[in-house]
């Protein structure tokens, strides 16, 4: 069988972690079935510290950095990184997760299992200080079908977690910057031309959370981002305005009435699945 080659897409940015994104390149490098390719792009000033952490890599003939001198976001990030990347099949990777040994063998043997797919994902762990500190688990629907059920109410991917058909990502427009939702904008796209998903039902990533994260997932802008989404939905009639109305509804206790501490808490028991 011939050889299916991927990129890993990953972006760092000034305020990550440099030990946190050493061990994340760590865990990528370190794969049963290494990458062909890491597209790395330094999205605006970094400090010294990180940049050590890249030179630590550089002697990996594979790794491409692309240096920003400015920060574009997230979602025009994401779109430099992709355009970059060379093989026909990428994989996201986060500046401060971690991937586990067999995340990209399991996610290739999809691919050649059903040549219909466009995008594999998976659970992933979520993590307080270290891995052995689990505090939950993101579950996501693992079929097709029901993945694009859960859609019209949730984000049906943890980002960190796919590989994609780069193709297919392009076809459907790529990254387009939106506030903290470039990648639930993309996936919502790609449902409707059609491509097929698929969600591993393993853990394939380790998530670091905590208050910071929370932090971010609330607040007016959070919240306006996401209902604008809903609205794109609506407009195109991949849910009804009942459905509207409720998705807004809870976001909007959620993201904006809820304080951080509460709203953890909420993240944590209703959309994560709790560890035992």
């Amino acid at each position: 069988m011939k050889k299916m080659q991927f990129s890993v897409s990953m972006c760092v940015y000034g305020k990550d972690n440099p030990e946190h994104f050493q061990q994340a390149l760590q865990s990528v490098f370190n794969q049963t079935l290494p990458p062909d390719e890491v597209v790395l792009v330094i999205d605006g000033p970094i400090p010294s510290t990180t940049e050590s952490v890249i030179k630590l890599f550089e002697v990996q003939n594979n790794l491409n950095v692309i240096k920003l001198h400015k920060n574009v976001g997230h979602g025009n990030a994401r779109k430099i990184g992709l355009e970059n990347c060379t093989y026909p099949y990428v994989a996201i990777m986060d500046a401060d997760d971690i991937s586990v040994p067999e995340r990209f063998e399991k996610q290739i043997a999809c691919f050649a299992k059903d040549d219909q797919l466009s995008i594999v994902g998976g659970f992933a762990k979520n993590f307080v200080g270290d891995i052995g500190n689990i505090v939950s688990i993101h579950t996501r629907p693992t079929e097709d079908v029901d993945i694009k059920i859960f859609m019209r109410k949730r984000c049906p991917f943890s980002q960190v977690t796919v590989m994609f058909k780069k193709n297919d990502v392009i076809n459907a427009g790529g990254y387009i910057d939106w506030f903290c939702a470039e990648d639930y904008y993309l996936w919502i796209r790609m449902y409707q031309k059609g491509f097929k998903f698929k969600n591993i039902p393993e853990c394939l990533v380790y998530v670091r959370c905590g208050e910071d994260q929370y932090r971010r997932r609330g607040g007016w802008r959070y919240f306006k981002s996401e209902a604008r989404l809903q609205g794109y939905m609506l407009r195109y009639k991949i849910i009804g305005f009942s459905l509207y109305l409720y998705n807004v509804g809870i976001r909007f206790v959620v993201q904006v009435l809820l304080p951080n501490r509460i709203r953890g808490y909420v993240y944590k028991t209703f959309a994560r699945k709790a560890v035992e």
